[in-house]
């Protein structure tokens, strides 16, 4: 091959590196742009102040419960093949949201975006893989996904205010179409073409069924509490069923031959702990967007395009933070930077709790904000460091995987409770003082953020119980991770 013959298809390698990272932006900012456009669909779909996380929870549940299932189609039919199907059947998703007429539409259109999200995620991570070969030009890739992923969330909340302000919040969805349009033409023409798909694999479709339908029912009960009660039938039954599901997943997943999720993975104790502390700080931090948001627009009348702008310093703490806090992980180890982040978030969180009516945003938002970002940056991005280390490096794939998996499971889950506890205390509040409305408002966000901030700090005590089972470990990598 001549030089120009090698220089041409090194810039198709780099251009299709843009391809996949303007896929997994799309999908990692879509859990966030809807952020900012809420208080809008709700007004505009009539959807009630119970049901209104379904939103967030029905494309995270889709997301993170059929994520395994997508990674097995991606290895046994095609990177490409399935990028192109998938990133198809999200534009068409996309449209039927935001086309949407009420809100059991919208809904489930979000959970049809996040099924065919969950074949992009890992198509993108392997199309990278298969792209870039050498050790350089492979680091330099996934440092770009890396970016892509970490700032994903703050593309959302700003994308979403100005179009949310400046047209509607049915473009937050619809733009989605024009994307996917190019990055199709793009990627037919820059993406090297499959093998021939695997034959003969088995799909653990019964462990897919299981584990979505649990976490869904488990989100139903949630939400059900708030106009039915805890003790009420239909949520202990929706509870109860979760749970059964769920239990029938893991009887699944032993039993099967190629299961999604090998119970190896989280038979590990530290590695067990950490994914449990991975849905509490991930639930706490995404909740967190959901109550802010409500209190920029409807407490303190900002224009969507304004809050998005307020959430910036999160944003940018994140991106500061996860700069700078790569030498201490090296020096220190990752588990223990992770349990500072962990407390910073923690008390980040709780300083929301003295948000008042007319508090001034730069000590009351700003500040906490900026703890938030540095906690989560400082708490998460190691994770897969963690849970990597020691590990089979067959089942590396599916435990990065998993870590997807909690961010989507503590999204949905954390969400749904924690708009549960928001309802009732709100109403609780107005048995006693049914004429102050706007307190009783602000009481159910004091509310949320205390619980979100004891969240982080269970995450705390979990990062240390790994830690302590990790210095037990024999493997010195892994007793470096200490």
């Amino acid at each position: 091959m001549s030089s120009k013959d090698l220089s041409r298809a090194d810039s198709r390698r780099w251009l299709a590196l843009g391809v996949v990272a303007t896929a997994q932006l799309m999908i990692v900012l879509d859990l966030a742009v809807v952020f900012v456009a809420l208080p809008q669909m709700q007004t505009d779909l009539s959807i009630s102040l119970a049901d209104r996380q379904w939103v967030v929870s029905g494309y995270a549940i889709a997301f993170g419960g059929l994520l395994l299932l997508g990674g097995r189609l991606v290895d046994y039919l095609g990177q490409k093949r399935m990028f192109l199907a998938a990133l198809v059947g999200f534009a068409v998703a996309s449209a039927l949201g935001g086309l949407a007429d009420n809100g059991v539409q919208l809904f489930a259109a979000r959970a049809l975006q996040g099924a065919f999200a969950a074949v992009v995620a890992p198509a993108v991570l392997s199309l990278i893989s298969v792209t870039f070969t050498e050790q350089a030009d492979r680091a330099r890739a996934f440092a770009v996904y890396g970016m892509v992923s970490g700032s994903g969330a703050a593309v959302g909340l700003l994308l979403g205010g100005f179009l949310t302000q400046y047209a509607s919040w049915r473009w937050c969805l619809l733009v989605n179409v024009p994307i996917v349009l190019v990055t199709v033409v793009l990627a037919v023409a820059t993406l090297r073409p499959d093998p021939p798909a695997v034959k003969g694999r088995r799909y653990d479709l019964a462990g897919a069924l299981t584990a979505t339908l649990g976490l869904v029912c488990l989100a139903n009960g949630l939400t059900l509490a708030e106009a039915n009660g805890w003790i009420s039938v239909v949520t202990l039954g929706s509870l109860a069923a979760g749970v059964l599901l769920l239990g029938v997943f893991v009887l699944v997943e032993a039993r099967s031959r190629q299961p999604l999720l090998p119970l190896r993975i989280v038979s590990e104790p530290h590695r067990a702990l950490l994914y449990l502390a991975a849905v509490l700080a991930n639930g706490a931090q995404l909740s967190m967007f959901l109550f802010l948001t409500f209190y920029f627009q409807n407490t303190r009348g900002y224009g969507a395009v304004q809050t998005g702008l307020a959430f910036l310093p999160f944003a940018i703490a994140i991106i500061t933070t996860a700069q700078f806090s790569a030498p201490a992980v090296v020096r220190f180890g990752p588990l223990p930077v992770m349990s500072v982040g962990a407390l910073i978030g923690a008390a980040g969180l709780f300083t929301l709790t003295r948000l008042g009516v007319d508090s001034p945003y730069p000590t009351a938002v700003l500040i906490p904000l900026v703890l938030i970002g540095v906690g989560v940056a400082m708490s998460l991005f190691p994770l897969n460091n963690v849970v990597l280390l020691g590990i089979d490096p067959k089942d590396a794939g599916v435990a990065s995987a998993v870590v997807s998996t909690t961010q989507q499971m503590g999204a949905s889950m954390v969400t749904a409770l924690l708009n549960t506890l928001f309802a009732g205390s709100v109403a609780g509040y107005l048995l006693t003082r049914p004429s102050d409305e706007a307190a009783a408002t602000m009481h159910g966000y004091r509310v949320v953020f205390g619980w979100e901030s004891a969240l982080y700090l269970a995450a705390f005590v979990l990062i240390l119980l790994a830690q302590r089972r990790v210095r037990r470990a024999v493997p010195d990598q892994v007793k470096a991770a200490a």
